[in-house]
């Protein structure tokens, strides 16, 4: 299971949010650019990167702070957050992301979606993010009627990359992930599944590790210096233990 550190950008910094509550931030960095290369020196092997003002706006907002991360670091990056058009899609593809997550517009217009993933396959990954089992959209700013499970089956024949699975409620809590929904939807699924949200604790990741899950997103837990990347790395099974 690979252990995906995040940067999350919100006015060009490096922030997190409590259970995506905009009113809810903590700031922890000025220069993203350079957190991405500490995590990248500490052994990171991707980079999930969310624009969350392109998530509120609908369109791309820190673009010259995620070149300025492309620049630096040498290992694959993916971006979430605003891609609501093709043009922005292979815009940022074109910059140099590995994958395109794309929530919002996957739900709103399945058709373009697909249309896309075939465009580009394996470059594409669907974002789920979802508020008791619903999928939330515009930045998790609104609670749509379709269940997180039925909308990941309608694409899963595609050649998506992965499937992002975020439980809001668990987003930025420290609380531990939703092990039962997470592993629900990653039995049904043959895409991969990536858990996001909640995790907290080395044993978090151990129990995630057991899960059919391909990776695990984690963001205010090493950022508060609750473990280091490389003990989630040895937990997840990414890193062999040392003798």
């Amino acid at each position: 299971m690979q252990v995906i550190p995040a940067i999350d950008l919100r006015g060009g910094r490096c922030v997190r949010l409590r259970q995506g509550d905009y009113d809810r931030e903590t700031v922890f960095g000025e220069d993203p650019a350079a957190m991405a290369g500490h995590w990248q020196q500490e052994g990171a092997t991707r980079l999930h990167l969310v624009d969350l003002d392109g998530a509120k706006t609908g369109r791309p907002a820190n673009v010259e702070v995620v070149r300025a991360i492309l620049d630096r670091v040498g290992i694959p990056c993916q971006l979430g957050g605003g891609v609501r058009t093709r043009e922005t899609l292979e815009a940022w593809l074109d910059a140099g992301l590995d994958r395109v997550i794309v929530g919002t517009q996957a739900l709103k217009d399945p058709d373009w979606f697909a249309q896309m993933a075939e465009r580009h396959p394996g470059r594409l990954v669907l974002g789920l993010d979802a508020r008791d089992g619903r999928v939330a959209t515009e930045g998790w700013l609104d609670v749509s009627t379709v269940e997180a499970t039925e909308l990941a089956g309608r694409f899963d024949g595609l050649p998506l990359a992965a499937v992002i699975y975020t439980d809001i409620a668990r987003d930025g809590m420290l609380e531990g992930p939703n092990l039962e929904a997470t592993e629900a939807l990653a039995s049904r699924l043959k895409t991969p599944v990536i858990a996001s949200g909640g995790v907290g604790s080395l044993e978090d990741i151990q129990r995630l590790a057991t899960l059919p899950v391909a990776g695990v997103i984690v963001g205010r837990a090493l950022y508060d210096g609750r473990f280091r990347l490389s003990e989630a790395r040895t937990c997840a099974g990414e890193e062999p233990k040392t003798p």
